[in-house]
């Protein structure tokens, strides 16, 4: 994790201006932190003893660090892990980092200069990270996909994303971000981090939130339930009525529903697209209810009872089961773990339905 160190010093930049960068020590030189890679580095102790009791590393473990930096939080893993792989995608932290565990006589470190994101990952037990606020969706994707399964992750994330994966029922970030990450793991708040733990201090307060994935899986069929979710949290703050209701999603669901009868060798019914939502809708108590206020539960009778009554979300139904194939990742899009409507947009009164 990215230890955020104290910069000092001056130093030119270009055509000889001063470079008002803040800086970090390195190698014994003051040199200016890379705003590119989103490097502010934790400076804070107790915020590294919250994230290290939290990780519960065990001696035997292989801990997967993002963002290592100067090395604060990485000093820590090593006397408690059998072995830790960190991806540094600066040289200069890489190197400086590498440093600290060879004095300290530490060789239970491997550091590989790359992006988190595009390099090959490790199996690990536990990951550790103070993420580049600018990946945090991405890296989540990536993340709960991950296979074979670790047993838990620790991360840093910009406090406005951490609240809205772990937005409780009813909270005005309650989203298809929270309801989707719970199909694969449980998160929880470790701690509150405000901007001053940090070196440069940045911009937002952040969140340290630790995730442990369902072991087994949900199992559902993934391409429904995400056809369910953009409808439902496509504009969260309309009654289910409302959404379903739509031209667009009966003329979708329509044509989805003559395909299946197609198949099914049965007989459509006469009954209008925008009618048998409704009796869905009905059926399952939630007509008049909106996104935010149903739970995973609530989410999944309202599939089951879609599918039983002909009306699927992809066209024939088809779609992959999570968790169907052992030791393998999901088919997903990385937008599956992005809101629709962000928080803070539309007001809280119903829209007009469409008819």
């Amino acid at each position: 994790m990215g230890g955020k160190g104290k910069g000092a010093g001056k130093g030119k930049g270009k055509g000889g201006k001063e470079d008002s960068r803040p800086k970090v020590t390195l190698g014994g030189m003051s040199l200016p932190t890379n705003k590119a890679f989103g490097q502010h580095l934790l400076k804070n102790p107790g915020i590294i003893d919250k994230i290290v009791a939290a990780s519960d590393i065990k001696p035997s473990d292989t801990v997967f660090e993002i963002g290592p930096g100067t090395g604060n939080l990485t000093m820590r893993l090593v006397e408690a892990a059998k072995r830790v792989v960190a991806h540094e995608i600066d040289p200069r932290m890489a190197a400086e980092v590498r440093k600290r565990a060879q004095s300290a006589g530490r060789n239970n470190l491997e550091v590989q200069e790359i992006d988190v994101l595009r390099g090959k990952w490790p199996v690990f037990d536990v990951c550790t990270a103070n993420l580049p606020y600018q990946i945090s969706s991405p890296f989540t994707f990536r993340l709960l996909a991950h296979r074979p399964l670790f047993r838990c992750a620790v991360l840093m994330f910009q406090k406005e994303f951490a609240e809205r994966l772990i937005a409780p029922v009813g909270h005005k970030q309650y989203g298809r971000l929270a309801v989707n990450t719970r199909l694969f793991v449980k998160v929880t708040c470790v701690c509150k981090v405000s901007r001053g733990s940090f070196t440069p201090p940045p911009e937002v307060d952040s969140m340290v939130v630790k995730v442990v994935p369902r072991d087994p899986p949900i199992q559902v069929n993934f391409a429904e339930w995400d056809g369910l979710m953009r409808i439902c949290f496509g504009r969260k703050r309309k009654t289910l009525r409302s959404s379903f209701c739509t031209k667009d999603v009966c003329k979708k669901l329509d044509e989805n529903y003559m395909t299946w009868c197609s198949l099914k060798g049965e007989k459509p019914s006469k009954e209008p697209m925008k009618d048998l939502c409704i009796r869905v809708l009905t059926t399952c108590g939630v007509l008049s209810k909106r996104a935010i206020t149903i739970d995973l539960d609530g989410f999944f009778r309202l599939l089951l009872e879609f599918n039983k009554n002909g009306i699927h979300f992809t066209n024939a139904g088809v779609g992959t089961k999570i968790g169907d194939a052992i030791g393998e990742a999901p088919t997903m899009s990385e937008d599956f773990f992005v809101d629709d409507e962000p928080a803070g947009k539309g007001g809280d009164e119903d829209e007009d339905m469409e008819d």
